[in-house]
């Protein structure tokens, strides 16, 4: 009996709708674009997500980590990644969607995504020693792989905090790794620090400091010891400054916040880095537009009148980065 329920649970991402990131990375590549990583956590994120990339001809890439699998629950996000398949289907002709484990920590959870639906998987063993990186990512390779599922590995730390993902100072790469951990893992993706950070709190500056520029020659270092492997960049939101703005504006208090620039992500996507993560820009826009109806509306407690316009703007947001950061805007 046992082993009958844990056949029911168990399911394919291909019977969900979605694909792997093989076909997706290697486009991008050939083309000078990233695939745009986007985080959700609920269902107008997910909406506002799909409905971006369909209207934008954007290949995509839905993220989950593993607080917001624990938040959403993870049988109700199976459904939700399917649902949202069927949706776009109705919208008109479909786009690529990847189903991704964000920032994975072990075994045990990369392989209860696989099992249930997931079409690729991050294992951030980076803050282990290489040959522990090394020992859980193939671990890992070996169990997503014989199930069609791409896998995505990481070295060097960034830092900042993001869910469950913390660290105080970050760890460039070391190009002279990056061969080695391919070689040895069989990962189908790495991602690298070269000055991205998580969370709306990426950089300490003072007055008049700008955003120190990512380190590309570490970039340019990797790519030539792994000509045509593709490189992923996380911690790449812009922390936008109209969003902080409005949220300061209706009531909040996000001071001394510092993202990366967008003309320092487009540059990346020209090379070989084919997939941008994007979380705390969705956030700020989100928690922007309800304050906004909250301050001008205090008297409205109707859900639909203030999650709609956060779902609203959060399609003009994807789109914007969809055309004219990452640069997948009419790929599909």
């Amino acid at each position: 009996m046992a082993n009958m329920v844990a056949d029911v649970k168990t399911v394919s991402y291909k019977d969900l709708g979605f694909v792997n990131t093989r076909e997706m990375f290697k486009d991008a590549m050939k083309n000078g674009y990233a695939v745009p990583a986007y985080n959700f956590n609920n269902m107008e994120q997910i909406q506002a997500i799909i409905t971006a990339c369909q209207k934008s001809r954007s290949p995509v890439i839905l993220q989950v980590s593993k607080g917001a699998r624990d938040y959403a629950n993870a049988t109700l996000l199976r459904w939700m990644g399917r649902g949202a398949i069927e949706m776009m289907k109705e919208m008109g002709k479909p786009v690529p969607v990847a189903l991704h484990l964000d920032h994975g920590d072990t075994f045990e959870l990369c392989k209860s995504c696989i099992d249930s639906g997931f079409s690729s998987v991050m294992i951030d063993a980076s803050s282990k020693p290489f040959a522990e990186n090394v020992a859980l990512t193939k671990k890992v390779v070996e169990y997503a792989h014989p199930r069609d599922v791409t896998v995505e590995g990481e070295l060097g730390v960034l830092a900042g905090i993001e869910d469950e993902v913390s660290a105080e100072k970050s760890h460039y790469t070391d190009p002279k790794d990056v061969e080695n951990f391919v070689k040895q893992t069989g990962a189908d993706s790495l991602a690298i620090s070269i000055g991205t950070s998580h969370g709306a709190y990426k950089f300490k500056l003072k007055p008049g400091e700008s955003v120190p520029p990512l380190r590309f020659d570490i970039l340019e270092a990797c790519e030539k010891r792994i000509p045509g492997f593709p490189i992923v960049l996380h911690g790449a939101s812009s922390v936008l400054s109209a969003y902080i703005d409005m949220i300061n504006k209706y009531g909040g208090k996000m001071e001394g916040t510092a993202g990366i620039p967008e003309e320092q992500l487009r540059k990346a996507a020209k090379s070989a880095v084919c997939k941008i993560n994007i979380d705390s820009d969705g956030r700020l826009v989100m928690t922007a537009l309800i304050r906004k109806v909250f301050a001008e509306k205090p008297g409205e407690f109707d859900p639909r009148k203030y999650l709609g316009p956060a779902r609203e703007e959060l399609v003009k947001m994807y789109m914007d980065k969809n055309e004219k950061v990452v640069g997948s805007a009419g790929r599909c």
